[in-house]
């Protein structure tokens, strides 16, 4: 009788590109990923959709899935086409709109349409969102005003207090809560910091169930800041606002960037707002920064994939 050698369970928190790249350098490794992941969005084609059809947004799921999935890259780019011309049909990418008839075939259940389509995808791993139904994210801006709307949030020119949700009828899936717990890793970001990571981190039993966990914790901070949403932000800065909102001790271990970007490319980044999130090497709260090279350029900075799983799965040993 055969048996199957134990794969480590991980558990990857957040949403946006930032994810999506993430996850595609771990599904190459020997574990068993899950992807909890933001139901906040609210823009282009996604809102379109959340507001239409009274379906969380399907966006951020998509990129994932896509990520995720064992498929032909002609398949991939036709489920991430999206439409230019058409009345009522322009701006919706393929894969939202597939993700929005699965939902309408499985009677309104998302978490259905999902591993439905998972299974369709041949994804490798399980894609959650973090609640059953659609988020509606708040921002308390520095001056007081209130703004509305993940997709607003960073347009509002004002510098971002805090972030919250209405919580009346929001609790996390069951499901997402059971991974947590079982996790032996739980990986948060990358992503943006208001719009993408915390607003996982606000849904009710997510915080509690990765504090009960007795899996090695850890946060990787983004490569670059983001206008409107954390300018000027350190990598100490980020771990602050984390813990402004749930307090402190989340995880053990901060994962940064110390790799060199060559003055063009930040000259191209500063055109739009953006700078390097510098490390100021402080221990921000008592957590293990991990500090490496995890840069690749390709018309845009992105997290090397490849050496992140590598200081990922070598955190797993450490725990073993």
């Amino acid at each position: 009788m055969k048996t199957t050698s134990y794969k480590p369970r991980v558990v990857v928190i957040g949403g946006g590109t930032g994810l999506s790249v993430l996850l595609r350098g771990l599904k190459k490794q020997p574990i068993d990923i899950t992807a909890i992941v933001t139901v906040a969005d609210d823009g282009g084609s996604s809102g379109r959709l959340r507001c239409e059809l009274q379906m969380p947004p399907p966006g951020d799921i998509r990129n994932v899935l896509v990520a995720l999935a064992d498929t032909e890259p002609l398949l991939e780019k036709l489920l991430q086409h999206r439409f230019v011309n058409g009345n009522g049909i322009a701006g919706h990418s393929i894969g939202n709109l597939l993700l929005a008839g699965m939902t309408e075939i499985s009677d309104g259940d998302f978490v259905l349409a999902i591993e439905q389509l998972s299974h369709v995808l041949a994804v490798r791993g399980r894609v959650l969102p973090a609640a059953r139904h659609s988020i509606v994210l708040h921002a308390e801006m520095e001056d007081g005003t209130i703004v509305s709307g993940e997709s607003v949030i960073p347009k509002s020119g004002k510098r971002i207090k805090r972030v919250f949700i209405d919580k009346e009828n929001v609790k996390a899936l069951d499901d997402a809560v059971e991974a947590l717990r079982e996790a032996d890793a739980i990986l948060l970001g990358p992503g943006s910091l208001y719009t993408s990571v915390l607003p996982n981190l606000l849904v009710p039993g997510i915080v509690d169930a990765i504090r009960e966990s007795r899996a090695v914790k850890a946060y990787i901070c983004n490569v670059m800041t983001q206008p409107g949403e954390t300018d000027n932000y350190t990598m100490e800065d980020h771990v602050r606002a984390i813990s402004d909102h749930v307090g402190d001790s989340l995880f053990q271990y901060v994962i940064v960037n110390n790799g060199h970007i060559s003055d063009e490319v930040k000259a191209l980044y500063a055109e739009k707002g953006a700078q390097p999130v510098v490390c100021k090497g402080e221990q921000a709260a008592g957590y293990h920064i991990i500090a490496d090279n995890l840069l690749v350029y390709d018309k845009a900075l992105r997290h090397d994939a490849a050496r992140l799983s590598q200081i990922i799965i070598g955190l797993l040993g450490a725990k073993v």
